[in-house]
């Protein structure tokens, strides 16, 4: 089988898939360490993740270009003992299963690479949350998908394995609502459009992503609406029907209008409004969450304030978010 080797580090290597294989065998066939029995156990045992998603089907079937990376075992049990820390997390929901964090800028979901040591994390924070419940904390079995570190607004957390499992399944059959806020530079020909184009790896940089063609590669959707503009700036409501890395800020980038105080998928103008309006971080929100809860089978629409740095650089660019 041949494989490209994204990465690597110490705790998480990573491979891209090239063809359709079982999840086991694909591990077991790398010239690694794992034997088909290895790859099974740490498969059970929380350490193996598909496109930046924790996994337990021993026989779920790759895709061309899934990307998958393991854990060591080291690595593993000092993620589990996470050491719970207040960050004074928000909570915007919270049932017998599962809870709605509103996230802050400038926090990781969890640890990765180039992290400095002893930085904190939002597991860190759900474990002194989970603590504070008296509910057994597990990080395996907590986060239901990620935000970017400097992406605000809605996060779900899992209370436990059964209900980890039932909220992650909703996001691989796209049955999850996700609507996300993004002030970006120029204003879309189009005031609303699909913009669908997969999204891989870059080629130039293997630390960021790109629209791409065939190979190497997922498809990705994301639908947008302009809810107001002002001069050289526009306000977008972002529905996404796929889950990708960075998804909303490389296809905004992809038609020319980045997301202000993005500094790695940007341009010219972006850099210049970012300069004018004082942006010190990303204006990207996930505004809205809509979901299933496993504690009463109803659907739940949680809704995460714009945070005061969002609000700020909305009013120096003059254009008004009415919440409705």
């Amino acid at each position: 089988m041949s494989v490209r080797i994204l990465r690597y580090t110490v705790a998480m290597p990573s491979w891209t898939v090239s063809f359709p294989v079982r999840l086991d065998i694909f591990l077991a066939s790398e010239e690694r360490m794992l034997s088909r029995s290895k790859a099974q156990r740490a498969i059970e045992e929380g350490r193996v993740s598909v496109n930046d998603a924790v996994v337990s089907k021993v026989a779920l079937r790759l895709q061309e270009g899934d990307t998958v990376a393991l854990r060591d075992e080291e690595a593993a049990a000092a993620e589990t003992a996470v050491e719970p820390a207040d960050l004074h997390l928000t909570v915007l929901y919270e049932d017998g299963a599962c809870l709605v964090l509103d996230k802050p800028a400038g926090i990781a979901v969890h640890t990765g690479a180039g992290m400095a040591p002893g930085e904190k994390t939002i597991l860190h924070g759900a474990a002194f949350l989970f603590r504070e419940r008296s509910i057994p904390f597990s990080s395996e079995s907590v986060l239901v998908h990620r935000l970017d570190k400097d992406t605000t607004g809605c996060l779900l957390l899992a209370k436990d394995p059964a209900s980890h499992m039932a909220l992650q399944k909703q996001f691989e059959t796209r049955t999850v609502e996700k609507q996300y806020l993004a002030l970006i530079a120029g204003v879309p020909e189009h005031p609303a459009a699909m913009i669908d184009a997969p999204i891989g790896r870059s080629t130039s940089d293997r630390t960021t992503m790109a629209v791409r063609g065939a190979g190497g590669s997922r498809e990705a959707q994301t639908s947008y609406r302009v809810l107001a503009a002002k001069d050289r700036a526009a306000l977008v409501l972002c529905n996404l029907h796929t889950g990708r890395t960075h998804q909303v800020r490389v296809h905004l980038h992809s038609i020319g209008h980045p997301v202000l105080g993005d500094g790695t998928y940007g341009n010219e103008l972006a850099e210049r409004l970012g300069q004018e309006f004082g942006i010190r971080s990303l204006c990207l929100h996930a505004w809205k969450l809509r979901f299933r809860s496993p504690a009463d089978g109803k659907d739940h629409a949680i809704i995460a304030p714009l945070p005061s740095s969002f609000s700020e650089v909305l009013e120096r660019a003059q254009i008004t978010f009415v919440d409705r």
